[in-house]
């Protein structure tokens, strides 16, 4: 038996699994992409393009949901599983992560508000009082994604500092993406079912209280928020999050308590035979300790990531990166101001604001972590994928805002695909001339 983990290296654990996950799930995203990409410029578009187009529909009562595939299943459905994820490492990360100490936290939440403002900023001054201008929040967000895909391709030679500067950054810009979500993309709402909801979630916190431990009810009750927040007007995804940060991060079962009632029930095993009913019993009690012996929160996202990052992403990514390029010119007004704000609004943002927080004391660089490696992780925040497009198709509905949503589209590829490039290319410089520096 090995000796017991130090509390560092239990902390540490789920976000090097987390990563290992997201460099992983990179390739996969991006190999969708090219596929959709491939597929909406072929002489399959039509064909393709009638698959996300296919309507839907349900009725329960009075209450009914009716869509196409590519909005209701995937970027109104699925997605919200994706952003429960969400949830759930915003919490991991305010219990026991980066963002649980203000001075660890400065750092990533400073580098990440630069990160928003400034490609909004890049983006309105582009399209100020232009018919795209609502288009302002595309480029606010990173894909963790392909940047800790773009980062494993280095492996132990950039600094883990980096990669959990970025990781933070990007969780604290998907709050950001969440914020802007509820606020601004809510039309006018139907109170009587946002009551719905309200109730439901605290129906879920007072079966958290209340030790109900079945994750079928819990999904049942999701269910019917969902429904709710989805027919309120406000966006169901907002859902999602709120489920996630619901979710219990203390163990049912303490470390102790295990220990104990494993002790017990061992002995007690040894000496049934085979058949014994009341050897079932102990069985399912140790399995009921050992699996209430690991948080809720740690239990679901470590089932769930998966699925999100090689199952729902890459599904997203073949409904919404797939845009006739002849008809989105890479000249539009929208696509050049989404590129501008991923490609210079993100770097300059984040390494402005980060040079002021430590050229004013408040924080300083994570170890091992040099100002060019700093603008290289910068350049790879610019890789906005799957929440620009997410954010793009709530600003500019395909119904309403066709050639925009296009423009949107293309803007946030591009945006996306040079800012891998540039980031990459300064992070192998920044590399290299280390290890130079280090051989002299």
């Amino acid at each position: 038996m090995g000796l017991p983990a130090s509390p560092v290296e239990r902390w540490l654990t789920p976000v090097r699994r987390f990563l290992h996950v997201e460099a992983a799930s990179g390739i996969v995203l991006l190999a969708c992409t090219v596929l959709a990409l491939g597929l909406a410029n072929s002489p399959l578009a039509g064909w393709f393009a009638s698959i996300w187009k296919t309507k839907v529909g349900l009725d329960v009562g009075g209450l009914r949901l009716a869509g196409d595939i590519g909005h209701l299943v995937i970027n109104d459905g699925l997605m919200a599983i994706f952003f429960f994820v969400v949830g759930l490492e915003i919490k991991r990360e305010l219990i026991a992560g980066e963002l649980r100490e203000v001075r660890k936290a400065l750092l990533p939440v400073v580098a990440a508000l630069g990160g928003m403002l400034a490609p909004a900023a890049v983006y309105l001054a582009l399209q100020w009082g232009q018919p795209g201008e609502r288009g302002w929040a595309i480029p606010m967000a990173t894909d963790i994604a392909f940047v800790v895909g773009f980062l494993a391709l280095f492996g132990s030679r950039v600094p883990f500092g980096l990669k959990i500067l970025l990781l933070t950054l990007a969780i604290v810009d998907d709050i950001g993406a969440v914020l802007v979500i509820a606020v601004v993309f809510t039309g006018s709402l139907a109170w009587g079912w946002l009551g719905v909801a309200a109730l439901g979630i605290a129906l879920t916190y007072g079966l958290n209280r209340a030790g109900v431990r079945s994750v079928g009810v819990y999904v049942l009750v999701g269910i019917v928020i969902w429904a709710a927040v989805y027919k309120s007007g406000v966006h169901p995804t907002v859902a999602g999050v709120l489920l996630g940060l619901l979710t219990p991060a203390s163990a049912w079962v303490g470390d102790k308590t295990f220990l104990a009632v494993f002790g017990g029930l061992w002995d007690r095993l040894r000496g049934y035979g085979a058949e014994d009913e009341l050897r079932h019993a102990d069985l399912d009690q140790l399995q009921f300790a050992a699996r209430e012996a690991v948080s809720p929160l740690h239990r679901l996202e470590a089932a769930l990531h998966p699925w999100v990052a090689f199952g729902i992403m890459p599904l997203f990514a073949l409904a919404n990166a797939g845009v006739p390029l002849q008809a989105a010119g890479m000249g539009d007004p929208v696509a050049l101001a989404v590129a501008a704000g991923l490609v210079v609004g993100k770097p300059v943002g984040i390494v402005l604001f980060c040079w002021l927080a430590v050229r004013l004391g408040l924080v300083k660089l994570p170890d091992g972590v040099t100002w060019p490696l700093l603008v290289g992780g910068a350049c790879l925040a610019g890789i906005g994928f799957t929440m620009a497009l997410f954010i793009n198709g709530l600003a500019f509905p395909a119904a309403e805002f066709p050639a925009r949503e296009a423009a949107g589209k293309v803007g946030t590829l591009i945006g996306s695909a040079v800012s891998a490039v540039l980031g990459a290319g300064i992070i192998l410089l920044a590399v290299r001339r280390g290890r130079s520096a280090e051989s002299a």
